[in-house]
């Protein structure tokens, strides 16, 4: 379980990233967070793995304080907590299995990541991985020959390869064409639901939380407005969290 009590971030040019959230993911779950540019969403999500500092309150994962974590100690936790970015952050020159077997490094020496001496055991798990986002069969091309959203998949198999008990994306769709973010939000959701991971999903696309997720967050101004299930979410709770009336195009993707 993740547990936020009382949590607030504030950056150090004054702005309120974080205000006094409070809030639990139960194991399980698949989240959405919805709101305007600004409003904290990247800060909920990158605190819990301590990409961010939290300000004031407490942050725990599983019974685990996050802001006493540094060292070796706070890299073992980010082994079980996978991150997945809007830019997929994959070395494009090398393969595709080789930008998954990267999830394996932190368990190996610098002379055998260096030299790329992976197990055979790390390598199984790598196209194994492939094959839970459909794109086994791209394993050993280069990843600058991919499509973004074939990109964003293998940013999605280097996660699993983790074997990470919870999947954080920020905005993990929001650069793809609408065919290839639903099959992306498609292998989120499968994973979720055959693998039993924790997936939180920072996202500004509002017709794919409300199709997606079990429950929707609504922030704005670092404060979460709605905590709820997506199918009880109206016109009135979107007005509550972005301050206006969305028209259809910006429900359909709420511009950055």
């Amino acid at each position: 379980m993740i547990k936020f009590e009382h949590v607030s971030k504030v950056y150090g040019n004054g702005t309120r990233g974080l205000d006094d959230v409070n809030l639990e993911i139960q194991d399980g779950e698949f989240v959405a967070i919805i709101g305007l540019s600004g409003a904290g969403k990247s800060t909920l999500i990158r605190t819990i793995n301590k990409m961010i500092d939290v300000t004031d309150g407490s942050l725990t994962v599983d019974g685990v304080d996050v802001s006493t974590l540094k060292g070796g100690a706070l890299r073992k936790f980010r082994r079980k907590i996978g991150m997945v970015f809007q830019s997929f952050n994959l070395v494009t020159k090398i393969s595709v299995i080789n930008n998954v077997l990267t999830a394996r490094a932190a368990e190996m020496s610098f002379l055998r990541v260096l030299f790329g001496l992976y197990k055979k055991a790390d390598k199984i798990k790598a196209l194994e991985a492939l094959d839970k986002v459909g794109i086994l069969d791209k394993a050993y091309i280069r990843a600058d020959q991919l499509s973004g959203g074939q990109q964003q998949r293998v940013a999605l198999a280097r996660t699993l390869a983790q074997d990470p008990e919870v999947i954080l994306a920020d905005e993990p769709v929001a650069a793809l064409d609408p065919v290839m973010a639903e099959a992306v939000m498609n292998d989120f959701k499968r994973i979720n639901k055959e693998l039993g991971i924790t997936v939180l999903i920072n996202i500004h696309h509002v017709d794919l939380a409300l199709q997606y997720a079990d429950r929707v967050l609504g922030i704005r101004a670092g404060k979460i407005v709605y905590d709820g299930p997506a199918s009880e979410i109206t016109e009135e709770t979107l007005q509550q969290i972005y301050g206006r009336k969305l028209t259809d195009d910006e429900f359909m993707k709420e511009k950055k």
